[in-house]
């Protein structure tokens, strides 16, 4: 039989799907659940979901006139084509428990985007008529340029609206009635289940999600951009392993520089240390042999200690060094730890050396936290917060002497609290606490968290704020504090916690990227965020920064692992980035415990923090062999 090439080859379509989520107390919140989820499907029947199934769109809370902030969520999420390869995503504002919200009224949300990486600023689009909005379809004629807005009130009453600029209010025409069409595309996923009748899909994420996905609608889109789609918000894993076809060496020293390189799933790269068995080769005279190895992976399982959050390594004269929030002694004193490897950091053995105690009289009684590390003008500083017989964390900072040891505490100099440039506290009112310093563009900068009115009904919410200093007197600001970052979103403000906290920055190149923490910090809900610049702008300028509107790191990116955040940064003896975390080992843990993963680059040079040790290395791929020419 005959078979045309074109035919045979053809790709059928993919499809993208929208979605909310039913909020699930315990393991998946309202500011959560109340989120645009994505998902696609290469057949329209059997669908994944995209970043795991969190969300990955989340409506900006809005900080009201008393400084404080309403959270916000969505309802009824619809994308359509938005012309030639882009999007648009509409939804209904709601409050975070899915009540109308009343400044929404008349008022529906939309993103455009035209990579579905990046989905630009959210518009707040005026339907110009004072109704509450139930769900709203938007269609593009692409001849004219015009955006079509077909709704339905709560009511139940149908309108519609028209412009070719969304984002200019004035040319957006009046509400006219309309009849409402039946969507296309209408998704309604469907769970494979006794009982269920028709036609029925078994989904991936059924055991996480079960019914819980609130139907949104899908459109046909390639299968190269679903495939892309699913690399860039999947999780990576380790696929194979390069060497070289055969290698000359003269000396064992030759094999064992010999590294293998590791292939991911995105096409992209990570070279490993190798453990050749070279026993069998003579290098004494020329001969060829074919050696067998095995890819050395560290011996870092999670938890790697109980009871220690807020970990800070620092790899400094051969050794490692360990600090961290103490919950074991209910956070009081600062304990460093000192090996010659990083897992001797965790050794059962280990000694932890108290460097600075509970001293009533100096004010220092409780909230040793966060301390952190810092080589500023060729002196090693730990930045820390810490408070007096009244409750109420401050930033500090101590100096290691000329000469001091470490892990002695005579070997460091008094502590001395973060002042302001003109010498006053830090803030007047509120708690300061989880002090980063940060060196880009030939510049000296501090970032720490702000909150106040904690536990009362004008609590702010933690913020982070950033000021320039100077390398000879860090401890004092030479700028003003300028605000960085609000905890806007629902996974930053979850379940009333309303936290912006734990910065700590990398570089690489000419980018800074900072993250964050949201969330609960001992709870399941902690998670990691991502601010993004260029060294050489201006970073007291909020304008300079782009924030990630998801999470970078979450209870839903290592099986197991629940509530990672506040992180910190190191480069190992072997030069590779890692991210130091706490996280808790169940949903309902109360015990938070430290953790360590190589950071990998992705095929477009982004940093991922959720490679498992299985996904970075894959168990089955370690075994390799060589053939090898002695010269």
């Amino acid at each position: 039989m005959e078979v045309k090439v074109k035919e045979a080859y053809q790709i059928p379509e993919a499809y993208l799907a929208v979605y909310a989520r039913c909020p699930r107390n315990g393991s998946y919140p309202d500011g959560l659940a109340r989120s645009i989820h994505f998902a696609i499907s290469r057949d329209g029947k059997v669908y994944e979901p995209l970043y795991s199934g969190y969300g990955m769109l989340f409506a900006t809370g809005e900080v009201r006139s008393d400084n404080t902030i309403q959270p916000l969520g969505v309802k009824n999420p619809r994308i359509f084509q938005a012309g030639k390869g882009q999007f648009g995503i509409t939804a209904v504002r709601v409050l975070e428990n899915g009540e109308a919200d009343e400044s929404s009224r008349g008022k529906i949300l939309l993103w455009l985007t035209n990579d579905l990486e990046d989905f630009g600023k959210e518009m707040c689009i005026d339907l110009k008529m004072e109704r509450d909005v139930e769900v709203a379809i938007c269609h593009l004629e692409e001849e004219t340029g015009t955006y079509s807005f077909l709704w339905k009130d709560t009511e139940g009453g149908c309108w519609k609206n028209e412009t070719q600029n969304p984002s200019d209010a004035a040319a957006m025409s009046e509400a006219a009635k309309a009849v409402w069409e039946e969507e296309q595309g209408v998704w309604k996923p469907c769970f494979m289940s006794e009982g269920l009748q028709g036609e029925a899909c078994c989904l991936p994420w059924k055991e996480q999600m079960e019914e819980d996905a609130l139907p949104g609608n899908q459109l046909p889109i390639t299968r190269s951009l679903c495939d892309r789609l699913a690399l860039r918000w999947g999780k990576l894993r380790h696929v194979g392993v390069r060497l070289p076809e055969k290698v000359e060496v003269s000396s064992i020293q030759d094999v064992e520089a010999v590294k293998a390189c590791a292939v991911y799933s995105d096409g992209s790269t990570a070279l490993k240390e190798v453990e050749w068995e070279t026993k069998e080769m003579d290098f004494s005279q020329p001969g060829e042999y074919e050696i067998m190895g095995t890819i050395a992976q560290d011996k870092l399982p999670f938890p790697l200690t109980k009871g220690f959050a807020d970990p800070v390594i620092m790899r400094r004269n051969g050794k490692y060094y360990f600090l961290s929030t103490n919950d074991n002694t209910d956070d009081v004193g600062l304990y460093v730890r000192e090996a010659d490897s990083l897992e001797g950091l965790f050794s059962p053995d280990v000694k932890l050396h108290l460097i600075l105690d509970k001293n009533e009289e100096k004010g220092f009684v409780q909230t040793f936290w966060a301390p952190e590390f810092h080589e500023i003008g060729g002196r090693l500083y730990i930045l820390f917060a810490i408070s007096g017989k009244v409750w109420g964390p401050q930033c500090h900072m101590m100096r290691l002497k000329e000469g001091g040891c470490i892990t002695d505490p005579d070997g460091w100099e008094e502590p001395v609290r973060v002042v302001r440039k003109d010498g006053s506290a830090l803030a007047a009112e509120g708690i300061t606490l989880d002090m980063t310093y940060l060196q880009a563009g030939g510049r000296s900068y501090l970032i720490w968290s702000y909150r106040n009115g904690i536990n009362s009904p004008l609590d702010t919410g933690s913020m982070l704020m950033i000021a320039r200093t100077d390398e000879k007197e860090p401890w004092k600001l030479t700028s003003d504090p300028v605000l960085l970052s609000r905890p806007l979103y629902g996974w930053e403000n979850v379940e009333h916690t309303i936290n912006n906290e734990g910065p700590y920055a990398f570089m690489v190149g000419d980018e800074v990227y900072l993250t964050y923490s949201g969330g609960a910090a001992n709870g399941y809900t902690y998670v990691v965020g991502l601010l993004r610049a260029s060294a050489q702008s201006d970073l007291l300028d909020g304008s300079s920064w782009k924030k990630e509107g998801a999470p970078v790191l979450s209870f839903y990116s290592v099986e197991g692992e629940y509530g990672p955040g506040h992180n910190s940064f190191f480069v190992d003896k072997d030069g590779s980035l890692r991210i130091a975390y706490h996280g808790e080992t169940a949903i309902d843990g109360n015990l938070r415990c430290s953790g360590i993963r190589r950071i990998h680059f992705d095929l477009q040079g982004r940093p991922r923090f959720d490679l498992s040790a299985e996904r970075d290395l894959d168990p089955a791929l370690r075994q390799v062999r060589m053939k090898v020419r002695v010269r």
